[in-house]
């Protein structure tokens, strides 16, 4: 199936386009798990695990971030592996957070691995240009390219006006659009997509004119400061097109019960209100 369509059905049958990040920190985890479990990576091991079971028949996607495993070195893929085939188990749709960023053979490489794991969709970067994308899209994965990231400092890049008038963002912008014109689904939306800040929703609009047919996925919203508004201004006119992430705010929430009862409840209540935003669009 046709990444952006797999991605399309997965957000009606939950019924809001939002997206768990699973960013797991030893020194965060819930202290009943860290109790059990001395070892970093088993303690890891079974948070993912409860966090999936958790999510699963609430959100649509999870998006892995692949540095909080890589830096435990193939001990650390292997629960990695181990999570993406509970991803897949519980029908939800991956996102790998790899923000991979090479050409030719060894994107080919990157994206046969993302490919072998399970993902539907990478994180990449696309500043070496389309030879550094391409690879990803004719393996059959979805690509969400960074275009106006969430993180203060990006300003100093994304930010820069070129001779021609754009920034470097609606420069990358373009690109994008252009990458993913014959990149269609059945849905209407693009293979290709972006990555923009909830908390650059000041340049949302602009951005979305530029990108009408890209899926935006969506950090920054909740914890570093982003609001209804902001996602409201990313929405096509159909109110599609967005794909909102949480991670800190919905894996370590917090509850009366059990640990893993608090992430239900959490991501419950992220499901709830980002359909809200979009039914109030």
């Amino acid at each position: 199936m046709h990444p952006t369509d797999h991605l399309h059905e997965a957000i009606i049958r939950a019924g809001s386009p939002i997206c768990v990040g699973m960013d797991p920190v030893y020194e965060q985890l819930p202290d009943a798990v860290r109790a059990r479990h001395h070892e970093p990576l088993a303690a890891i091991g079974e948070f993912g695990r409860g966090v999936l079971r958790a999510i699963a028949g609430v959100a649509p996607a999870v998006k892995f971030q692949s540095a909080c495993y890589e830096r435990y070195g193939s001990r650390g893929v292997a629960v990695l592996e181990e999570h993406l085939r509970d991803a897949a188990q519980a029908g939800l749709f991956i996102v790998l957070d790899a923000k991979r960023g090479d050409i030719g053979i060894s994107a080919a490489h990157y994206a046969a691995a993302a490919l072998r794991g399970g993902a539907h969709a990478v994180t990449v970067s696309g500043y070496l240009g389309p030879s550094g994308v391409t690879p990803f899209l004719d393996a059959g994965l979805g690509v969400f390219v960074l275009v106006r990231t969430s993180n203060p400092d990006s300003d100093a890049v994304q930010g820069h006006a070129l001779r021609d008038g754009r920034t470097v963002a609606e420069m990358m912008a373009d690109h994008v659009a252009a990458l993913g014109a014959s990149r269609l689904g059945a849905c209407g939306l693009s293979a290709v997509g972006a990555v923009v800040g909830a908390t650059k929703s000041a340049e949302a609009a602009a951005l979305r004119a530029r990108m009408p047919d890209q899926v935006f996925l969506v950090p920054g919203y909740g914890a570093q400061g982003g609001t209804a508004e902001d996602i409201r201004a990313m929405l096509r006119a159909d109110r599609r097109g967005v794909l909102v992430t949480a991670s800190r705010s919905v894996i370590y929430a917090k509850g009366d019960g059990a640990w893993d009862e608090a992430v239900r409840d959490a991501a419950t209540r992220f499901r709830d209100e980002i359909a809200a935003v979009i039914a109030g669009s």
